[in-house]
């Protein structure tokens, strides 16, 4: 563990998710794709925490990049005080956290320093293992849902989050002046998991109302601001669809922002923890609004 300089930070991180963009453009798969089984969601094994923010993406890519089948990850003393060993050679992935300068607050976990309460924040990094790089350990085995299960959690879940959807219609889009989402309808999906995904996705855009989280929608398609809060809709609805055990693929769209994606990122190294701290904060949203019976992701 060590502090680190924020633009190495910021650099290092960027490269990998450019990298991973770039490799898979080709059959348009993204960093924040994943197939929705219960390892999809990237959790700390000792504190049994998921991860936030940028971290998440980070260790998306890693586990997409080695084929990792489990979303458990620690350091290496924590694997070591589980009583399990890390192979030798085994490459570790770079998560971060934000502490303040002077302060003994917890770590704020999701990988970003956004806003000007953390301005007197400094980055600290861990090298983290994935469960698949360790002897000695065997995770306990997740019951699976069936689709019928995912699928209505699912539908309940995005029923409690009040957004006005329209169904019917061969588009979907987020509709900010009537503050309104229109969707078509379930059937002229190839699938569930690919209704789910744009119903996801355009939900996110509409968290970005004045009176839910008043992000700016005022981009033009092509435009960094209108890339940006693409990348949100991503990366947002894909921590969503993890945490509902449903399947986050390419999009028929992808195709048309891949480009405009690489360039916000290469022109800003900081855009990417910009972006996924404000899906972090979608999603957060999102789980805000379910009752407290229903199983939320891990803070």
């Amino acid at each position: 563990m060590a502090s680190l300089d924020r633009a190495d930070v910021y650099a290092r991180i960027t490269a990998e998710i450019v990298a991973a963009i770039e490799a898979g453009a080709g059959e348009y798969v993204m960093p924040w794709h994943h197939n929705g089984s219960a390892t999809a969601r990237p959790v700390n094994v000792a504190s049994g925490k998921a991860y936030r923010g940028v971290n998440t993406l980070a260790l998306w890519v890693a586990a997409q990049s080695a084929a990792y089948p489990t979303g458990l990850w620690g350091t290496y003393r924590q694997w070591q005080a589980l009583g399990a060993q890390v192979r030798k050679g085994e490459r570790s992935t770079t998560v971060v956290f934000w502490k303040q300068i002077g302060g003994d607050g917890d770590e704020d976990d999701s990988g970003s320093d956004d806003g000007a309460e953390r301005r007197r924040f400094f980055a600290r990094d861990y090298s983290v293992f994935n469960c698949a790089q360790v002897d000695g350990y065997e995770p306990e085995p997740i019951a699976a849902h069936s689709e019928e299960e995912r699928v209505a959690h699912a539908d309940a879940f995005y029923a409690n989050l009040g957004i006005n959807t329209v169904y019917g219609g061969n588009e979907a889009y987020y509709l900010p002046s009537a503050d309104r989402v229109h969707l078509p309808s379930f059937s002229s999906f190839r699938d569930a998991a690919s209704h789910y995904s744009v119903l996801f996705h355009e939900g996110l855009h509409a968290t970005a109302a004045k009176h839910r989280l008043d992000r700016d929608l005022s981009g033009r398609f092509g435009s960094e601001a209108y890339a940006m809060e693409e990348i949100i809709a991503q990366v947002g609805s894909s921590m969503i669809l993890a945490d509902l055990g449903i399947v986050a693929g390419p999009r028929p769209d992808d195709a048309s922002y891949i480009s405009s994606w690489l360039k916000v990122l290469r022109n800003d190294s900081s855009a990417i923890f910009t972006a996924a701290s404000k899906a972090q904060q979608a999603a957060d949203w999102m789980h805000a609004r379910q009752p407290s019976s229903q199983v939320s992701a891990a803070a």
